[in-house]
């Protein structure tokens, strides 16, 4: 891989021999190179579109590259400036690196000088972009993972607000992918448990004969493999929360010891007879209808009641369509390519994820993203990219959505079909050139019928 593969390199000098030299270094070496004659034009290009290193002449038009590294930092842009002088002085060393800079070049350069220096300017920069990003994650408030700003997340924020600070047992049913494992976590961050773990057993994963164990423990002997004592979730969420995701596919024998656990606060160890005391808040999670389970026998009614102290229903993405676009920004940036800008989405994309029906809910919609940032390379995601359904084309997805919102318009249907047709038409004009007798070939009809379009 080239030494400067994708970084971005303002050279701002009135010599354009010195800059197509400095081009010519750095350019084979991966770098996008832009160069400019003055200090105002370095200031315009670096406020537009802030590159990653900057080299300024110190004698160009004003301002000068000092001037210009001093108005730089006074806006707060801390981009890494290298300073090109002809004058190799200590007076100016200094006085460059007191303002800022991250180096200096002298005249006349030397090349592999110049690779260096600029190296180390460039990993400088990705380094002080990955420091800010885990700042960013540090300084977030840790309830902060939930993202929507529609009716139905609102009422879903303000529910975890109201039992947060209580111990009460909470249901969080829902469809899959809706993000109750989420709600289950800020619950937990926002309550007064937030010092002690936070435990999450995903029930259908595990087997009958191991869930037990995985729960409650086991003392050492108590089954064929038991070589030593083991403590269960319960215990290792002690003075915190245990999260119990898909509770619904938990078996009969199962489901009686968690009700004398949630009624009683003990438990015992698989082989043990000492009981020991539950103390944490438990939380779980089901995309199943446990009233009609509850109903038909195969769950628990009693158990059903103990765990639906409170209920938080997760809204659908198809109820929350207007969260799309934030989700998107969002999953744009969490997968981002490296150290690169985020990418960008266009509007025939996003009109095309706006018609889906997202079965998978945010976790489909999370998916499809990541994916087409691979396949746009971190750069313009369009319809291309987002490989939606089976069985259908891009194009026909792509017409699916614009006829949906025809017909979500006001006109009736003669007009909507009316100016389909009128646009076909244009379309295959401007695909043939202009010429008549082909354009009404490639759409099968008359020249007569194209004229009356």
């Amino acid at each position: 891989m080239p030494k400067l593969d994708g970084s971005a390199i303002l050279i701002a000098d009135d010599d354009e021999p010195i800059r197509d030299l400095l081009r010519d270094i750095l350019e084979p070496e991966g770098a996008t190179i832009r160069l400019v004659g003055s200090g105002q034009e370095a200031l315009a290009a670096i406020e537009a579109d802030e590159p990653d290193v900057a080299i300024l002449d110190v004698r160009m038009p004003p301002p000068d590259g000092l001037t210009v590294l001093q108005m730089l930092r006074m806006k707060g842009i801390d981009l890494p400036v290298l300073i090109i002088t002809a004058q190799d002085s200590s007076t100016m060393t200094i006085d460059a690196i007191q303002r800022g800079a991250y180096d200096y070049l002298s005249k006349p350069f030397n090349t592999d000088e110049i690779l260096h220096t600029v190296q180390r300017a460039v990993e400088h920069r990705r380094l002080t972009r990955r420091v800010l990003a885990l700042e960013r994650q540090v300084t977030q408030d840790p309830r902060d993972i939930l993202i929507g700003r529609s009716g139905a997340m609102q009422q879903v924020y303000k529910l975890i607000g109201r039992v947060a600070g209580s111990d009460a047992t909470v249901l969080i049913t829902g469809e899959s992918g809706t993000g109750k494992e989420l709600v289950a976590q800020v619950l937990h961050r926002s309550s007064n448990r937030r010092n002690g773990p936070f435990i999450a057993v995903n029930c259908a994963a595990l087997p009958e004969t191991l869930l037990e164990s995985e729960l409650f423990g086991h003392e050492k002997g108590s089954f064929t493999g038991a070589m030593a004592q083991r403590k269960g979730r319960f215990e290792q969420a002690a003075k915190g929360t245990i999260f119990l995701d898909e509770i619904g596919e938990v078996s009969p024998t199962t489901q009686k010891k968690l009700l004398r656990v949630l009624q009683e606060r003990i438990f015992e160890r698989v082989g043990g007879n000492a009981p020991l005391k539950a103390d944490v808040r438990v939380l779980a999670a089901t995309n199943r209808d446990l009233p009609e389970e509850a109903r038909n026998g195969t769950f628990r009614e009693d158990l059903y009641y103990r765990l639906n102290v409170v209920n938080i229903q997760m809204p659908s993405l198809r109820d929350c369509k207007d969260d799309i676009p934030i989700l998107i920004d969002h999953f744009l940036h969490k997968h981002q390519l490296n150290d690169a800008t985020p990418a960008r989405i266009t509007e025939a994309a996003l009109a095309l994820l706006m018609d889906q029906e997202w079965p998978g809910n945010v976790r489909q919609l999370e998916n499809t993203i990541e994916r087409a940032v691979v396949l746009a390379q971190g750069g313009l995601i369009g319809p291309e990219h987002l490989l939606l359904g089976e069985g259908s084309s891009v194009r026909e997805q792509i017409l699916d959505g614009a006829l949906a919102r025809l017909i979500g318009g006001t006109d009736d249907l003669p007009t909507i079909v009316t100016n389909i047709r009128r646009r076909l038409i244009v379309l295959a004009i401007e695909r043939t050139h202009g010429d008549l007798i082909a354009a009404a070939r490639l759409l099968g009809i008359s020249p007569i019928e194209l004229g009356q379009g």
